[in-house]
Formats: structure tokens, C-alpha cells, sequence
């Protein structure tokens, strides 16, 4: 069965959900933040069927998430390293991370993000950059960009009042 295709989408989730949408792309990008930058890493680490690492790492390459690089000439291999696009991602992995912990944790977190200073466990949180407010409803919303099609108009149009 063919998967339907997000990239054209006028939605930014949809797109990017192109590119991650898959869990071993988030899983693969994970472990790349861990620092795991060789086939036989990743293979290890997830036990993932070789043939399926290998469609999911050639994407997060075209995606421009990954980097291909070769670190030996006989025989060839290559390395698997973060790109700036790729490095943008780890806020969407802490926020599933602060996620998981607080929806479907019941025996308690099993990894939390530190302060590295102090040592102490922090609540990560989406912030307006410019004011520091938490993005919670109802002072912020999603609202139409100036790319947007008149169906993402309509959607993304502000509540009416009766």
C-alpha cells in the first residue's frame, strides 16, 4: 500500500512530519544526539532490521537531517552526523520527551533533562522567545502565514464571537 505523501502540503507539521514522521527517524535521530554516528551503532542501539536502518538513514540524509560521511576508504564506510536542519530537531525531542514523562509514565520518568550546572531536573516548556510567555491557549494560537492558501486561511482564522 502506498503511503500518502505530506511534502506539498500547506501545513508545516504535515512537512515536516514528511521528513520524521516515521518513528525510527525520530528514534534514529535520538540516538544521534546520544552521539551514535555509525551504522552498526544504530542497528545495536534499536535493533532495527538492517534493510529498513538503511531506507530510514538514506531519507534523514535527503531530508537534510543527516550528513553522509565516509571515515573509511577500505572498505567504504560512512558515519552518520547531525546537520544544522538536524540539530534544530532537539527541541521537538525534548518536548516528547517532557511529554511522555507527564502522559504515559505511570512508573515515573525514566530520563528527565538537567540543568548541567546544577544538576537538577527542569520542566521543559515552549516559550515565546520575545517575552518568555509559556505558547498555552488562550494568549497564543496558530494563525494563517503570509505563504498561506486560502483553505489554511480559513482554518487558521480567528475564533468568531456570537
Amino acid at each position: 500500500m502506498q503511503r500518502k505523501s505530506f511534502g506539498k502540503m500547506q501545513c508545516p507539521i504535515a512537512r515536516s512530519l514528511e521528513r520524521v514522521g516515521e518513528w525510527w527517524s525520530i528514534l534514529i535521530l535520538r540516538d544521534a544526539f546520544h552521539g551514535l554516528t555509525r551504522f552498526d551503532q544504530f542497528q545495536k542501539s534499536l535493533d532495527i532490521a538492517p534493510n529498513m536502518l538503511t531506507r530510514r538513514l538514506n531519507a534523514l540524509v535527503a531530508s537534510g537531517l543527516l550528513e553522509r560521511r565516509r571515515y573509511s576508504a577500505r572498505p567504504p564506510r560512512f558515519e552518520y552526523v547531525l546537520t544544522e536542519r538536524g540539530q534544530d530537531f532537539r527541541p521537538v525531542l525534548l518536548a516528547l520527551l517532557a511529554w511522555g514523562n507527564k502522559h504515559f509514565a505511570p512508573e515515573g520518568a525514566s530520563v528527565v533533562v538537567v540543568d548541567t550546572e546544577t544538576g537538577k531536573p527542569v520542566d521543559a516548556v515552549l516559550v515565546d522567545r520575545a517575552s518568555g510567555a509559556p505558547l498555552v491557549a488562550p494568549r497564543f494560537r496558530t494563525a494563517a502565514g503570509p505563504a498561506a492558501d486560502e483553505q489554511t486561511r480559513r482554518r487558521h482564522a480567528p475564533p468568531t464571537a456570537m
